[in-house]
């Protein structure tokens, strides 16, 4: 699948895009899936094997090199461009392109893990919609702390989800709890779980999640 930005020309946007589940034409929803570091397009879209939902279309776009920024989300944001931004154009394009062809934003739905989660969530509180669902697992709002949270508009009561480790290595919990609070304020309806002792990694509650919110929006 080729997807041209119409924003910018940056290193993420001549990657392969991945699709698997029902065609376009076909689906209910699509979900667009991105990758953590040093991950694969086809290691996120293989959790859609998970998902035991008819009438879904899985997109996963490749980051170049596998790393959709060199740094840790909490330094500078300036430390890792133009990485976020190219994330971020490569994303928008997508969504872009679903609504070219006839989906609406409520039929869309974002899941990110670890660096994608990331990436994901910057990108929704960026761009406030009422999205079908998002799903963030281990990850949060990108930028050290202190980064102002000056996002306008309003997510119209869009489904969030927020999973992670409370001692997950790299998604400190507090801004766990400071994504949250910024999409409440952005008018989302925000699940957050925090799991125990959790590795980096993801776990069946979330799957459960994923699949009880489908199950919900789209039946069976």
């Amino acid at each position: 699948m080729k997807i041209q930005s119409k924003k910018i020309n940056g290193s993420h946007q001549n990657q392969p895009i991945i699709q698997s589940g029902v065609k376009l034409d076909d689906a209910k929803v699509v979900m667009v899936m991105i990758h953590g570091r040093g991950a694969t397009a086809e290691d996120i879209l293989s959790l859609s094997a998970e998902f035991n939902i008819d009438g879904i279309a899985y997109i996963a776009p490749q980051a170049k090199d596998n790393t959709w920024y060199p740094y840790s989300f909490l330094n500078l944001i300036e430390m890792n461009e133009p990485g976020i931004t190219s994330g971020l154009a490569l994303i928008d394009s997508i969504v872009d392109m679903l609504m070219q062809k006839g989906f609406t934003t409520e039929q869309i739905y974002l899941l990110g893990f670890s660096q994608g989660a990331c990436l994901s969530l910057e990108y929704v509180a960026r761009n406030p919609k009422k999205y079908g669902g998002v799903f963030g697992l281990s990850g949060g709002l990108i930028g050290p702390n202190g980064t102002p949270r000056n996002y306008e508009g309003n997510l119209n009561g869009t489904d969030i989800f927020l999973g992670c480790s409370d001692i997950d290595p790299h998604i400190p919990l507090e801004r766990v709890n400071e994504t949250e609070e910024v999409f409440v304020k952005l008018g989302a309806n925000v699940t957050k779980r925090i799991y125990k002792g959790m590795a980096h990694t993801v776990n069946q509650d979330e799957i459960d999640f994923v699949n009880s919110l489908f199950k919900e929006k789209i039946g069976k």
